[in-house]
């Protein structure tokens, strides 16, 4: 008994001093890997350089991944495409109001119609799309 008492305080001594002398290690190991990088840093040279974006969608590529859904259907009261009659009370608006409901929601239509990754330009082009095709 007294020999494992013995190890167990020579175990719990040599972890205190094992301890105080890996402070720091442990300490640098704990610390956060991210770093703020402010312009005028030799980290900051990529600041500000323009990204390689991704081109835009046609009006066709946009129609038929987010529009398609509610206008070849007529879902909610959307205008079919094609549908001269439905969409001429629309247009007797004029194009710029129209992409702004687009873009803004219109009673049932929702707002960019649900395709938040796209453009003003990209709605505009598939607006045009669905009115090119009347």
């Amino acid at each position: 008994m007294k020999r494992i008492v013995a190890i167990l305080s020579g175990l719990i001594a040599s972890l205190a001093w094992a301890t105080s002398d890996d402070t720091n290690t442990v300490l640098e190991r704990l610390k956060s890997p991210a770093s703020v990088c402010v312009i005028g840093d030799p980290c900051a040279e990529n600041i500000g350089k323009a990204s390689v974006v991704a081109a835009a969608r046609t009006g066709d590529q946009v129609y038929n991944a987010a529009c398609a859904g509610c206008h070849v259907s007529g879902a909610a009261g959307a205008p079919k495409i094609g549908d001269a009659g439905a969409w001429a009370p629309r247009l007797d608006k004029g194009m710029d109001t129209l992409v702004k409901h687009v873009v803004k929601g219109y009673n049932a239509m929702p707002a960019r119609g649900l395709c938040t990754d796209c453009s003003d330009q990209e709605i505009a082009d598939a607006v045009a799309y669905m009115v090119d095709a009347l």
